[in-house]
């Protein structure tokens, strides 16, 4: 699909910087978009702090990316990051990795061998100092320094995945609340703060997305007839992911479907042509435009209505509910809300379809208070959920989850032709304004989430929720026996 030029010359803007130097409690700065001048006037004291800071990375603009350009240089930074040096050499040794440091030999690689992916620090001191004053978040932005790399960088990331409760002693994993930093207020969800997160990600840039999207411009996973999964299957598959969620909600001829998330539009094309009268809401103003253009392509004027609306303002009742994909940016504060509102918009009948990106419950609460890497630097606001959170919330919204199948393997390979087709298309990515470090991390995100699920720390689920029938009446007719698989 011919996308229309977005635009998108100003990136401050669309979070790609630059930002103000506001900080959370451990001094980094918050996500704030910034004036691209001082504030202070000529005749200002000096900044104490500032003064004691490192010079910026000459490859990295400060302004822009002022965490990434100035790696922490403080005592306890340097402590910490003696510390972490000493703790993650012994280990990474005893992973299937091999490990350079700087220019010397690489060594290592556990069961793997020489033929483990290499793990490639260039800057160990810097590396280590990144690490050991904020966790992953520090190896993220090391990464997008180009402090490290690695030639296999999914094999490298899905290592460290499946052996997260190696890399740091069970002792001091219960002591991460006082050295981790947590998320700043600026990124909860309130009406005001979840259309700043939206538009921190969702409003990049349409093209930016079409670089590396199938044609659809489905922005989640596919589900593929065969794995590994074929560029050539990639649009069939979204068709069919969409279609199963359609299946499971019900969605035919004059059904009153209700879209949370609107993407740029497919599923409520898809629900259009199956004669379905569709509200679809975002908050995304980039989506809303482009999703409108193709419903007009496709003539559902008249089927299909875009608004740009939080879903906790959305009235009325309908036959079918779908979300894709949309829990994990509402944030474990907001869950109620989220529920409740899928509760209240089902009409007496209707059904609940969701795709949900999902993690063990254990890991969920030991990352939910955590201003982590993702949080930071690609979705902010956002965490996902347990499978029991899912249950749990629905079932306090007087929802009932009835049918529940997972297939995180075809998300690894999702993410896996996403990343290929960003790669491929750096230059023109390039020529859309986004500079090397905005590449580094995104080439990061989709390596890091594909390594998820490679690993399954992560999964994706298709789930059915009903209404609960209430005390003594008895079971409605589109309830049927629960299901869960995988």
């Amino acid at each position: 699909m011919n996308l229309p030029n977005t635009g998108d010359t100003d990136r401050r803007a669309h979070g790609q910087g630059p930002y103000t130097t506001d900080s959370d409690e451990h001094g980094r700065t918050c996500d704030r978009i910034a004036p691209t001048r001082p504030l202070t006037g000529p005749t200002a004291p000096p900044d104490p702090v500032q003064a004691h800071r490192p010079a910026p990375r000459s490859d990295v603009d400060p302004a822009r990316w002022p965490d990434v350009a100035r790696p922490p240089a403080d005592r306890v930074s340097r402590w910490r990051g003696a510390a972490a040096g000493l703790l993650l050499e012994r280990t990474l040794r005893t992973l299937p990795l091999r490990v350079r440091l700087g220019d010397g030999p690489p060594t290592g690689g556990g069961l793997g061998g020489p033929s483990g992916p290499l793990l490639h620090i260039r800057d160990p001191d810097v590396f280590f100092r990144r690490v050991g004053r904020s966790g992953l978040l520090g190896f993220g932005e090391s990464y997008m320094a180009g402090e490290w790399h690695s030639d296999d960088l999914v094999g490298t990331l899905t290592v460290l995945a499946s052996h997260v409760d190696d890399l740091v002693p069970s002792p001091l994993r219960r002591l991460r609340g006082l050295w981790l930093s947590r998320r700043p207020a600026a990124q909860r969800n309130t009406p005001d703060g979840v259309r700043r997160n939206v538009r921190r990600h969702y409003d990049l840039s349409n093209d930016l997305f079409a670089a590396f999207l199938d044609p659809t411009l489905s922005y989640s996973s596919a589900v593929f007839d065969r794995l590994p999964a074929r560029e050539e299957d990639f649009a069939a598959a979204q068709r069919r992911k969409i279609d199963r969620l359609l299946d499971l909600a019900a969605v035919g001829p004059g059904t009153r479907l209700l879209e949370i998330g609107t993407g740029w539009g497919e599923l409520a094309l898809r629900a259009a042509a199956r004669g379905a009268r569709v509200v679809t809401v975002t908050l995304s103003d980039e989506q809303r435009r482009l999703a409108e253009q193709r419903v007009a392509e496709a003539r559902f004027e008249d089927r299909v209505h875009v608004r740009l609306c939080d879903y906790r303002d959305v009235d009325g009742a309908y036959d079918a509910v779908m979300s894709v994909e949309m829990i994990e940016a509402v944030g474990a504060e907001y869950w109620p809300d989220y529920f409740s509102a899928l509760r209240r918009l089902c009409a007496p009948g209707g059904r609940i379809a969701l795709q949900a990106i999902t993690m063990p419950h254990d890991r969920m609460l030991n990352t939910r208070r955590t201003h982590t890497w993702i949080n930071a630097y690609v979705f902010p606001g956002g965490l996902i959920p347990s499978r029991k959170a899912v249950a749990d919330e629905s079932a306090a919204a007087g929802l009932r989850v009835v049918s529940d199948t997972g297939y995180g393997e075809h998300y690894a390979e999702t993410l896996r032709l996403w990343r290929e087709r960003f790669l491929a298309r750096a230059d023109h990515v390039a020529a859309l304004g986004f500079d090397t470090v905005f590449r580094r991390m995104w080439e990061l995100y989709l390596a890091y989430s594909e390594a998820g699920f490679q690993s399954r720390y992560l999964d994706v689920r298709q789930l059915l929720l009903v209404p609960r029938p209430a005390p003594g009446s008895t079971r409605g007719s589109t309830e049927r026996k629960g299901t869960a698989t995988r």
